[in-house]
């Protein structure tokens, strides 16, 4: 199983700039991925995404940096580092926005799997996690942006 990166793509009616701000502002991206979000949209800046577990009442608090800060056209980010200091090997996720008539395609690549360093089996757990974690999220990021610019 090839487990180097994964891609999806969803087409939204809505505007790159729209969009845009759907998946940079920790605002907009606590609607439909994590529970809470704390970054600035900056290259460089350093925050965290936490999910809650509503059975357990535990919390998951994962470590994130901002890559690349294009707007209209492409933010990205790191996370999943090994160490709270965000050093190490971590996973990068980029959107790259495209205007297609009159919406965005969106896609999403996460890359940097085998560069963690972990061994198969948990290497294929962690891949197939985020698989099952992005056809959930993606669409909800579609839903999300529909019901944003349906709203007078």
């Amino acid at each position: 199983m090839e487990q180097g990166s994964i891609e999806r793509d969803i087409h939204v009616d809505a505007s790159p700039e729209v969009v845009f701000e759907v998946i940079s502002r920790p605002e907009h991206m606590r609607e439909w991925w994590p529970d809470d979000a704390r970054f600035e949209p900056l290259a460089g800046a350093p925050g965290e995404l936490v999910w809650r577990n509503d059975e357990t009442g535990e919390t998951t608090t994962v470590a994130f940096a901002v890559v690349e800060v294009d707007p209209p056209k492409r933010f990205s980010f790191r996370w999943c580092y090994p160490e709270p200091d965000r050093s190490g090997p971590s996973l990068l996720v980029t959107f790259e926005l495209v205007p297609t008539g009159a919406g965005t395609r969106i896609r999403m690549t996460e890359t940097g799997f085998r560069e963690m360093g972990w061994e198969v089996a948990l290497l294929e757990q962690q891949y197939q996690d985020h698989v099952s974690g992005w056809d959930h999220y993606i669409p909800a990021l579609g839903t999300y942006v529909a019901r944003l610019v349906s709203t007078p």
